[in-house]
C-alpha cells in the first residue's frame, strides 16, 4: 500500500549544466528555480519532499525556503544515482519503499502530476512507474528531442505497460504518440537494483536511460497526463518559466 508516511520525493540537482550553468539557483520571480520545483512537490502532498543537492547553493537555497535538503557527493552519473545516495544518508533503516524522483528544472510541474506518477505504482507487478502526454502536433512527432513512450495509452486507457521509449517513430510505431516526461516513482528495491545494472546498449545508443530498467526485464507503467511541463535547459526557456509562474509570484 501507497501512504504518506512512506513515500518520499527526491529532487535532484545540480549546479552543472551545459547550456545552463547554474540553473537551479537561476531566479524566477525572486526564488531560485529549484525552490519553484520544490514548491511543486510540496503541493502534491505525496510524501515528504528531499532535495538532493550536488552543491552546497543548492541546499542553502531550499533551505533558507524552509526546506529540506541533504549535499552528496558531485560527480554522480545520474539524477537516479543522486536520489538512491541521498536515501543511503537519510533512511538506512528504508522506511520509505516508495520514492518519487521529480527534476530539479521542471518548476511548471503541475502537482496533480506527481500524484498521477505514484499512483501508477498501484499495481504490485510494476517496478517503476512514470507520466507521458499525448503529442498532437506532428512537428513534434518528428522531433528527435522529444522521447516518445510507446505504450497503449487512450481515451479509454489511462495507465499501460511501457513497450519501448524512442527518440524517432517508424513505421512499426502507431498513433497516438506520447510525450515522455521524466518525472519517475520507484519501489525501493527496484530503484536500489536499477542503480546497481550496468548500462545497457539501448541506453547507451539512444541515451535513454529507462531502457536500462526495460533491457533488464523491468516494469515500467506510463501514466497518462494532460500536459506536459516546461523544462528548462537554456535562457529561453527560463524566461518561458518566468511568464508561466508570474501569477505565482
Amino acid at each position: 500500500m501507497i501512504e504518506l508516511q512512506n513515500t518520499i520525493v527526491v529532487i535532484p540537482a545540480r549546479l552543472a549544466a551545459t547550456r545552463l550553468p547554474g540553473k537551479p539557483l537561476a531566479d524566477i520571480w525572486g526564488e531560485p528555480m529549484i525552490v519553484h520545483v520544490w514548491r511543486r512537490a510540496v503541493e502534491a502532498k505525496v510524501g515528504h519532499v528531499l532535495v538532493a543537492a550536488g552543491d552546497l547553493p543548492i541546499a542553502e537555497a531550499v533551505r533558507k525556503a524552509g526546506g529540506d535538503a541533504m549535499v552528496t557527493e558531485p560527480n554522480l552519473p545520474s539524477g537516479s544515482d543522486r536520489v538512491a545516495a541521498v536515501l543511503a544518508l537519510r533512511d538506512p533503516q528504508q522506511r520509505y519503499t516508495h520514492i518519487v524522483n521529480l527534476q530539479g528544472d521542471l518548476p511548471t510541474i503541475d502537482p496533480l502530476a506527481v500524484q498521477r506518477c505514484l499512483a501508477g505504482l498501484t499495481n504490485e507487478s510494476v517496478d517503476i512507474s512514470t507520466i507521458a502526454a499525448e503529442i498532437h502536433d506532428a512537428e513534434d512527432v518528428a522531433k528527435s528531442q522529444i522521447v516518445k513512450a510507446i505504450a497503449p495509452l487512450g481515451p479509454d486507457r489511462e495507465v499501460a505497460f511501457a513497450r519501448d521509449f524512442v527518440r524517432q517513430v517508424n513505421g512499426s510505431h502507431e498513433p497516438p504518440f506520447w510525450h515522455h516526461i521524466g518525472v519517475y516513482a520507484y519501489r525501493r528495491e527496484a530503484l536500489q537494483r536499477f542503480v546497481t545494472l550496468p548500462q545497457s546498449p539501448r541506453e547507451k545508443e539512444r541515451s535513454l536511460e529507462q531502457m536500462r530498467a526495460l533491457d533488464n526485464g523491468m516494469k515500467i507503467a506510463v501514466v497518462r497526463v494532460d500536459s506536459v511541463p516546461l523544462g528548462v535547459d537554456t535562457p529561453a526557456d527560463l524566461e518561458a518559466a518566468r511568464i508561466a509562474l508570474k501569477d505565482r509570484k
